[in-house]
C-alpha cells in the first residue's frame, strides 16, 4: 500500500501528486533501469531491499498490499561493478537483478552462483556457476526469457589504486585484458555464448527487444568514451555506434546507452567538452544519428529512461528551475523529456523534485517509466531512508 511522499519535498505537480510506494525498516529501491521492477499490468513491484538485516530481494502487491522476501542471504554484498566495496566472489550481487516482466522470474547473481526466483511461486534454483576468478557488472534476460546475458572480466582488472573507474581501463588496456559476453539459456542454464570484447571493460549488456541474437554493451569508463563507450554484438561482428565525425568527438563523454522497445534504435546522453550537455539516438546500427543540445545550465548529472512507445524520456537529472536553486553536481527534478529528433528540439516537463542525496549507487533516483506509460517509479532516500516513489507521468 502506499504513503504520500513528503510534502515539504513536493515538486510543480505537489506532494499530492506524489506517493511513496515501499515502507517499512531499512532500505529498498528499484532494480537497476536496464530491467523494469514491475510485472506486467503495473500491479507488482520488484525491489532490493535490507529489512532483515541483509540485502535481499522482495515482492509487493501494490493493491492488496502483499509483501513477501523472495531471498534469503546472509552472505553480505557481492564485489562487482559498481560495488567495489562488496566481497570477493562471496554474497549478493546488487547490481545482477534482472526481471523478465512476462514471467516474473528474477535472475541475480549470488557469489559464483546464477539464481532464478519466481516471483509468483517463490521457487528457487540454481541456473549456473560463473568461472573462478571473474567479476560481473549488470546482467539482462531477454523479452521472451530465453536467454541471460552476463559480462565478466577477469579479477586482476580490479586490482587497481585511485579513481577505480578510470584505473580499471587504464589496467585493461595495459594488460589487454579482455571481457567476456557470457550468455546462458535460462532452461538448461547452459552457456551458448562466451565472445570475447577485446581490451573493453563491459558493465552493461542489454538484449535488443526484438532480436536477442543482437547485443548492446559498453565499454565502462573508456578513455575517449565519446567513440568507445557504445558498442553492438550482432551476432558476427563488434559494431561501434558512434564514430568519430559530423560534429562527435572522441573528447565527448557518452554514457548510459538503451534499447527503444522497436528494437531498432537507442538512446543515450553525454557531455562535449565545453561543458554542453545533449541527448542522442541513433538506429541499431549506429546509422543517422541525432544529437539535441540540452538547455545552457542543464549540466547536472542524471540518467535517461525510454518509454515504451519511445516518443518521452524521464529523467532525473539536468533540468534546472528557472529562479536558480538547483544549482549542483547532480540533478534534483523527475522530469519527463519529448525530444523531437528531426528538429533536434526538446521539450521539459518537471514533474517533482526528487529529494535524494546521490550519497551512493543505491540512492541514484534511476526513475522508469510503468509499462502504460502513466506512471514514473523512482528511489529517493528523502525520508532518511531509501524508498520507492511513483508520480504521474503527465506533460
Amino acid at each position: 500500500m502506499s504513503e504520500k511522499y513528503p510534502p515539504e519535498e513536493g515538486g510543480k505537480r505537489g506532494a499530492d501528486d506524489i506517493e511513496q510506494v515501499t515502507s517499512g525498516k531499512g532500505n529498498n529501491q528499484l532494480l537497476y533501469f536496464t530491467s523494469s521492477s514491475l510485472l506486467e499490468g503495473n500491479r507488482e513491484l520488484i525491489y532490493i531491499g535490507d529489512g532483515d538485516g541483509e540485502v535481499n530481494l522482495y515482492y509487493l502487491h501494490m493493491q492488496t498490499g502483499e509483501t513477501r522476501q523472495l531471498t534469503h542471504q546472509k552472505e553480505g554484498i557481492l564485489r562487482s561493478y559498481v560495488y567495489f566495496d562488496g566481497q570477493p566472489f562471496k554474497g549478493f550481487g546488487k547490481a545482477s537483478v534482472s526481471l523478465n516482466e512476462k514471467t516474473g522470474n528474477i535472475y541475480y547473481i549470488q557469489g559464483r552462483q546464477v539464481m532464478q526466483v519466481n516471483a509468483h511461486t517463490g521457487e528457487s534454483r540454481r541456473l549456473c556457476l560463473l568461472p573462478e576468478g571473474e567479476v560481473t557488472g549488470f546482467t539482462h534476460v531477454d523479452r521472451e526469457d530465453r536467454y541471460l546475458c552476463i559480462p565478466t572480466i577477469d579479477q586482476c582488472a580490479f586490482d587497481v589504486e585511485g579513481n577505480l573507474h578510470t584505473a580499471i581501463d587504464a589496467c585493461v588496456q595495459e594488460k589487454g585484458l579482455c571481457s567476456w559476453l557470457r550468455v546462458y539459456r535460462t532452461d538448461t542454464g547452459e552457456q551458448v555464448l562466451c565472445e570475447p570484447v577485446n581490451r573493453g571493460w563491459v558493465t552493461h549488456v542489454q538484449f535488443s527487444p526484438k532480436d536477442a541474437g543482437k547485443i548492446l554493451y559498453n565499454h565502462e569508463w573508456a578513455l575517449h568514451s565519446g567513440i568507445r563507450r557504445m558498442w553492438l554484438w550482432d551476432g558476427k561482428k563488434h559494431i561501434r555506434l558512434r564514430p568519430e565525425g559530423e560534429g562527435r568527438s572522441r573528447e565527448d563523454w557518452v554514457c548510459h546507452e538503451m534499447w527503444e522497445q522497436d528494437g531498432e534504435h537507442l538512446i543515450y546522453h553525454g557531455g562535449r567538452p565545453d561543458g554542453r550537455s545533449f541527448i542522442g539516438r541513433a538506429a541499431a546500427d549506429g546509422s543517422s544519428p541525432a544529437e539535441i543540445p540540452l538547455p545552457d545550465g542543464y549540466r547536472a548529472y542524471g540518467h535517461f529512461t525510454v518509454n515504451e512507445g519511445g516518443s518521452l524520456l524521464v529523467t532525473d537529472g539536468y533540468y534546472e528551475a528557472p529562479d536558480g536553486s538547483d544549482s549542483g553536481s547532480n540533478g534534483r527534478w523527475i522530469a519527463i523529456v519529448r525530444p523531437d529528433w528531426e528538429k533536434g528540439e526538446v521539450q521539459w516537463f518537471p514533474l517533482c523534485r526528487h529529494g535524494s542525496s546521490w550519497d551512493c549507487q543505491c540512492s541514484h533516483p534511476h526513475p522508469i517509466f510503468d509499462h502504460s506509460g502513466s506512471c514514473v517509479y523512482f528511489t529517493s532516500d528523502v525520508s532518511g531512508s531509501r524508498q520507492i516513489y511513483r508520480t504521474a507521468a503527465r506533460v
